[in-house]
């Protein structure tokens, strides 16, 4: 029920004719107005007023179905309970008798012949005596459907109000054509008719009802928004409100309920024009329109006019997206597609863009035209360069099936395989058995088959990737230019990824992925680059491409129909990992992140999650990289990471084992993972973490053998270098723990001797290591260094192990409150870490059996320390006398003793031992 609001007015008029009747003056009030507006509501209103105050009530409701029953309205007033069955009667056969007289073909005319006139008179002398008992009140509902002969009689019983008491309430909307248009003019030239006029709501009104349903708190741009979808029309706005004050289920719900009974009640041709502009959408005009709705543009101008009167429209537009959704879905599903065919015709022959056609095929399921294929093809390329994928993939989709020339289908499905795989690359490997034959059968580019390469080979399919690489390799052969040039890049990409499929290779002799010059590559060149960056990391050169890496990484920008840009941010951001610039690889990755997530892209979401998350691995963030782990593993399932699962499942395994999860950690591993990831470069990461949580957990032997496989396919595959798994330090440890001194050794001196190993957090966990084999005061030598090659690459897990075997031996040379200054800020970056297991050894005995406790303290303060400050009392927190820092600092100790002051009284504290443990950490961030 329609609240009744701005219908103040409208009632006072309606109320006067009722007035008149209590004073033996017959009446009529004819409430007219758009659609939808609530005149159904104040009918009901006022009648059920005058019912209270005692009067007859006699009601009938018009309808367009019943429009060819001859006397349907009249007879519904005669048939109603409070008119006595013997007047019943005699009114049905006085209205048998008039139906079956003959109307004037001429109904301008009010020659209507004898019987007519005196069955009406007879009619009306039935209802004058009802009214003689008390007032009568006649209610007709939407008049505007009532049948010719009815229109004949009321005007009958209109004439003769004047001295009755009889009052007639009447809704009409003038906006729908009734067959008696010159009755109507009749009636309103009436003396004793009221015209009462009903209009959409103001946007006070819309206020108004909203506070009143929903509460006085609502904000105004939540009414404004009321006001802009529904017109003020109160039929659609009340529903707008029920959809909020129920939620749930399709959105919108009662509001395309309410469109679609007000539609439905009017005339035919509005709800035509409706569907037409739903479909349309932007491309609405009226000629077009009147194409679709079957009717002429001056009609559509008409009905457009009477639709915004109504509210139901804005400048000839559907308001809101939920008219558009519930019209197209009250159409059947064929009716449907007829009407998008159609409209795809209509807009190719006003030559529209292919955006606005491609749209309209889809939905019409048929391409079928000589035109079509192109406008799909336009399409798609369009809607991939906004990021809007699933249009792109529909419309690839349709070309794809409706698409007669077999070179072009072929062309089309590496398209649509790769913009599928934007969104999820197990939807996009259903049709590589298809594109594997087609590019077979033809002779299809070498970038489309070094793309389809990269796809079997992501998903596991090893032997066909093979063969379309052995065929890539013979049509190539002999050739050069590009086509050389393709296959070069694709066997440097295999040698760094599937190293089991490439072919050694010379590398390149000028190379144009990254020149020298800085320059980075154009669009069509990322396979090029990807192949500098894979030769790179493959020959353990990743220290020397850092500047390259870090300028490509800066100007890059993802490109979604070449799969290889994603491809070269990768291993970029692989350079800069394996070259300890984690710090420049975690800038670029948060932005790399924030770009896929703009540009609403899940592949590139999930896999620099993971890229992100290896980084704050390195870093020793363990609970940043099991979520961002976690991340790439829910924005893609396992099955669409194919081979490169390893990648995010291996650095999930490390942080959880680190962070002491160990039970989950045993769910992890016991995923299934592709047999083709042993023969990819995601192995490594899966077989060292699966190591690892081995050690943790003290499978030794278990922990052996994965870090001894992991080495032997990284020497098969001529990838043994820095940076990618340390599977030496892990085998050593392993060897360590099982009482074998000797391997330990050889494998430890075998890391410390790679090309490559200086200033690296490999060289400083081999140098930690290999401290536990040596004396007290060579042990101190080798893990200082390490300790500074830890601060260095910013690995904080490794740093708080090298500090815990510092104290150790510092412990052993009687530096005893050194010791405890070491250990303690060990315990407080394991902590930091997130490292639990860690923090219990620490916590548990010191080296002379002291109980540990945490340090206090925190970074209260610290930022308001100067530089130099910071620089003396860090050292000082490390436990260094006043004579070492100055040493180490190259200033005199009593300037070290200046400091030390004033830190103590910025920091609040009195002694050296009272200085918080934080200025360690904030130290070694900002070195």
């Amino acid at each position: 029920m329609v609240t009744l609001v701005e219908r103040e007015e409208q009632l006072r008029e309606i109320h006067a004719t009722l007035v008149d009747l209590r004073e033996g003056k017959g009446g009529v009030a004819l409430i007219d107005g758009p659609s939808a507006t609530g005149k159904t509501t104040v009918l009901h209103h006022s009648s059920a007023q005058a019912a209270k105050s005692g009067a007859i009530l006699l009601t009938a409701m018009c309808s367009r179905a019943e429009r060819t029953l001859p006397f349907g309205v009249v007879r519904q007033l005669f048939r109603h309970p409070d008119v006595p069955a013997e007047a019943g009667r005699r009114a049905d056969a006085l209205l048998d008798a008039a139906a079956a007289a003959s109307l004037p073909r001429d109904e301008h005319t009010d020659a209507l012949g004898a019987p007519l006139l005196h069955a009406f008179e007879k009619l009306s002398r039935i209802l004058f005596d009802l009214a003689a008992q008390r007032p009568l009140v006649v209610e007709i509902d939407d008049l505007q459907h009532a049948d010719t002969p009815s229109w004949h009689c009321l005007l009958h019983l209109v004439r003769r109000l004047a001295t009755s008491r009889v009052a007639m309430l009447l809704t009409d909307d003038p906006a729908v054509e009734a067959s008696c248009l010159p009755f109507r003019t009749e009636l309103n030239r009436q003396p004793r008719v009221r015209h009462v006029r009903l209009e959409p709501l103001s946007r006070d009104g819309v206020a108004q009802l909203v506070r009143t349903r929903l509460g006085a708190e609502q904000e105004p741009r939540l009414i404004a928004e009321f006001h802009a979808a529904s017109g003020g029309n109160p039929l659609l706005l009340e529903a707008m409100i029920d959809d909020r004050l129920r939620p749930g289920g399709v959105p919108g719900r009662h509001y395309g309920l309410a469109l679609l009974s007000c539609l439905h009640r009017g005339e035919p041709l509005m709800l035509r024009v409706s569907r037409a502009l739903a479909v349309l959408g932007q491309d609405a005009e009226p000629a077009g329109v009147g194409r679709l709705a079957d009717t002429g543009a001056d009609d559509v101008r008409q009905t457009v006019r009477a639709m915004e009167a109504a509210g139901l429209l804005d400048g000839g537009r559907l308001r809101h997206e939920w008219a558009r959704t519930a019209l197209l879905a009250d159409l059947p599903a064929a009716n449907r597609r007829e009407l998008h065919h159609r409209a795809a015709l209509l807009l190719h022959e006003l030559a529209r863009p292919a955006h606005r056609i491609a749209p309209h095929l889809v939905e019409a399921d048929r391409a079928g035209e000589p035109w079509a294929i192109a406008a799909l093809l336009a399409a798609a390329s369009q809607a991939t360069g906004e990021d809007r994928t699933a249009a792109a993939v529909a419309f690839l989709a349709l070309a794809h099936r409706e698409c007669a020339d077999p070179g072009q289908r072929t062309a089309i499905l590496a398209r649509l395989v790769q913009a599928q795989w934007q969104s999820d690359p197990a939807t996009a490997a259903r049709h590589l058995p298809e594109l594997l034959r087609d590019v077979r059968a033809r002779s299809a580019s070498s970038r489309d088959r070094a793309m389809l390469i990269r796809q079997l080979l992501w998903n596991g399919m090893t032997e066909e990737a093979t063969t379309v690489l052995e065929e890539l390799r013979l049509s190539t052969h002999g050739r050069g230019g590009e086509e050389l040039r393709s296959l070069r890049d694709l066997e440097l990409w295999l040698r760094a990824t599937h190293a089991p499929l490439a072919r050694l290779l010379h590398p390149p002799a000028s190379p144009a992925g990254l020149r020298p010059g800085g320059a980075v590559p154009d669009q069509h060149t990322w396979l090029e680059s990807t192949g500098l960056l894979s030769d790179r990391i493959a020959r353990g050169q990743c220290r020397s491409g850092v500047e390259q890496a870090d300028r490509m990484l800066r100007e890059l920008r993802l490109t979604p129909d070449d799969i290889w840009a994603e491809e070269s941010a990768l291993l970029a951001l692989l350079t800069l990992v394996c070259a300890d610039q984690s710090g420049k690889a975690a800038a670029h990755g948060e932005r790399l992140a924030a770009e896929a997530e703009t540009r609403r892209a899940p592949t590139w979401q999930a896999v620099f999650a993971a890229a992100r998350a290896d980084i704050a691995l390195r870093q020793g963030r363990l609970a940043d990289a099991a979520e961002l782990a976690e991340t790439a593993l829910d924005r893609l399932a396992p099955r669409s990471w194919g081979v490169a699962v390893g990648f995010p499942l291996g650095v999930l395994i490390l942080a959880r084992s680190r962070m002491g999860q160990y039970e989950e950690v045993t769910t992890l591993l016991a995923q299934p993972v592709p047999d083709a990831m042993f023969q990819s470069r995601y192995s490594l990461p899966y077989l060292f973490a699966r190591g690892h949580h081995h050690l943790a957990t003290n499978h030794h032997h278990a922990a052996l053998a994965d870090f001894l496989c992991c080495g032997e396919l990284m020497r098969n595959w001529g990838l043994d270098v820095v940076g990618l798994a340390a599977w030496r330090t892990g085998a050593a440890d392993a060897w360590f723990r099982l009482g074998n001194q000797d391997q330990a050794k050889q494998l430890l001196h075998d890391q410390l001797a790679r090309p490559g190993i200086d200033g690296t957090s490999t060289r400083a966990v081999a140098l930690r290591l290999l401290a536990t084999t040596c004396q007290p005061g060579r042990r101190l030598q080798l893990l200082t260094e390490a300790l500074e090659l830890t601060e260095a690459t910013l690995d904080r897990f490794e740093q708080a192990r090298v500090l815990a075997d510092l104290s150790r031996a510092s412990h052993a040379l009687g530096q005893s409150r050194r010791a405890r200054l070491l250990i303690r800020q060990a315990l407080h970056i394991a902590d930091l870490c997130g490292a639990k297991p860690l923090s219990r050894d620490l916590l548990s005995v010191a080296g002379g059996g002291d109980t540990l406790v945490p340090l206090s303290g925190g970074s209260d303060g610290i930022r308001d320390l100067s530089e130099s400050e910071r620089r003396v009392a860090s050292l000082a927190v490390m436990g260094h006398t006043n004579r070492e820092i100055a040493g180490r600092l190259y200033i005199t100790p009593s300037t070290v003793e200046q400091h030390l002051t004033r830190v103590y009284r910025k920091l609040n504290v009195k002694r050296r031992k009272d200085l918080p443990a934080d200025l360690w950490t904030a130290s070694s961030s900002a070195g």
